[in-house]
């Protein structure tokens, strides 16, 4: 079965048609860039046009960037405050008609990468982490997802939470190198190590790409590899979600 999923990220909505049996992407990647102030009316018009684009009839699974329970928006996390509390399936069917089926996007990478890339076939626990505007993480105990662990969101210092610190958007920001980057990464993860005890990390998002260029600068003792899908990961883990709800 295809199906289109579409990754919402800060900066940009991605999307692509996925054969949901194999985990590839059937089509050219589509992306938009994610409006300002990305409040949800403006949100659904950029996903309607996407839907256009495809001209797609078929189910949507749409990977989010915040909390995310019975299609409900639990917190507004990057994107505007408005979404708090906003049920995203019934409005984008509401706007552009298909059905959707919304997935964190953390869990939505984890999906990916656990079907079709760095976690196939890996038990115990396993935590996919993405970086990018923030810090997402995607959680698998034995094969299960155990859905909205946002360990992004753990207090660091002065009241704020450790993305702000440690993503990829704090390196840009603060114009770090990648190595004064990768050691306040690596806090984190050594915090996560320390608290959880995972089997497996599997480092996602766009700055993956950069894994051997930064890998050095991380001590944490639990085996770190990239992600195998990359910054497809949300597209393809969103689209596995719907085919599974659909299904």
């Amino acid at each position: 079965m295809i199906v289109l999923g579409i990754d919402i990220g800060g900066s940009g909505i991605k999307a692509a048609e996925v054969n949901s049996r194999t985990g590839e992407m059937v089509s050219e990647r589509f992306r938009l860039p994610t409006p300002k102030p990305a409040t949800p009316e403006a949100v659904a018009k950029t996903v309607c046009k996407i839907i256009k684009h495809f001209k797609w009839k078929g189910p949507v699974g749409v990977s989010f960037p915040t909390v995310v329970k019975g299609g409900k928006a639990l917190l507004s996390s990057n994107l505007d405050d408005e979404w708090k509390k906003t049920k995203i399936d019934k409005l984008f069917k509401k706007r552009c008609g298909q059905d959707f089926y919304v997935v964190n996007d953390a869990d939505a990478a984890a999906i990916a990468e656990m079907n079709y890339g760095a976690g196939k076939g890996h038990k115990g626990l396993v935590i996919t982490v993405t970086i990018g505007t923030g810090i997402g993480s995607g959680v698998y105990f034995d094969g299960k997802l155990l859905r909205n662990f946002e360990l992004g969101r753990i207090f660091w210092k002065d009241g704020d939470i450790i993305e702000k610190y440690a993503a990829d958007s704090a390196r840009k920001r603060e114009d770090l190198s990648l190595k004064q980057w990768a050691k306040r990464f690596d806090k984190f993860l050594n915090h996560v190590e320390w608290t959880m005890h995972p089997d497996l990390f599997i480092l996602g998002g766009g700055i993956s790409k950069k894994f051997d260029d930064f890998k050095r600068h991380l001590t944490a003792n639990t085996k770190l590899v990239a992600a195998e899908n990359l910054n497809n990961a949300g597209i393809i883990g969103a689209a596995l979600f719907a085919y599974e709800h659909v299904s």
